[in-house]
């Protein structure tokens, strides 16, 4: 489990392309490797990755081509840079909110706005994962736990705001209109409106044909009705 709190940006050294893995050498912010060993999980940009091989002030981390084809990591060149957060300790404080490291999607800025101590980036993503997404919430973006500050349903985008912090420990400010993010929603969230959908799905199926009727009488379409309950 990772916390979202992002602990440094480190480097992607060398990659090593196998058939079906890549192999990504990462060199870490000092003192970040302190006691890393073989196994470990490493949050890398919002992917939880597993420590292969370690090496002065870096390790290298087997990606699965599934993974490659999920998320950001397939195409990231020699010399990136990363998010990168060590797996939660037991007891320790969770500053962001509890992450699984498993990314759902991936999703690009569409624009980016500067003001005075704030910095706001505008995600649009794919529809069908809307959702999952709510103004206030919580949502992981490149491993970084953030609060969505504004939803706009029709045009599928949210927005969120960054502080110079979180801008310094991040690679946010390297990121430019139409650059890939990955994504992570809040699982919470997730388990509640598929609970509540599958509820309605139960209870309203049955009762779909007669709706319908009373929307066509109304000169409505029932495809949006429909669509609620898939």
């Amino acid at each position: 489990m990772f916390t979202g709190i992002v602990q440094g940006v480190a480097q992607i050294a060398t990659i090593e392309d196998k058939p079906g893995l890549r192999t990504l050498r990462i060199a870490f912010p000092a003192g970040f490797d302190s006691n890393l060993e073989i196994g470990a999980s490493v949050a890398v940009d919002g992917v939880c990755l597993t420590v292969t091989e370690l090496h002065a002030d870096a390790a290298d981390f087997d990606v699965m081509q599934q993974s490659l084809n999920i998320t950001t990591l397939g195409s990231y060149p020699q010399g990136a840079h990363v998010n990168v957060e060590r797996a939660a300790k037991d007891g320790a404080e969770i500053g962001g909110h509890p992450l699984s490291g498993h990314v759902d999607f991936t999703a690009h800025i569409a624009a980016i706005r500067e003001l005075e101590n704030n910095y706001v980036i505008r995600i649009a993503v794919p529809s069908q994962w809307l959702r999952y997404i709510f103004a206030k919430g919580y949502i992981a973006i490149n491993g970084a736990s953030l609060t969505i500050a504004e939803v706009n349903r029709d045009e599928s985008w949210f927005e969120v705001w960054l502080i110079p912090e979180t801008l310094r420990m991040t690679v946010f400010a390297e990121k430019a209109p139409g650059a890939a993010l990955n994504i992570e929603i809040e699982r919470t969230t997730q388990v509640i409106v598929d609970t509540v959908r599958n509820m309605l799905g139960e209870t309203l199926g049955p009762l779909l044909p007669a709706l319908e009727a009373v929307l066509a009488q109304q000169g409505l379409s029932a495809e949006a009705l429909r669509s609620a309950l898939r």
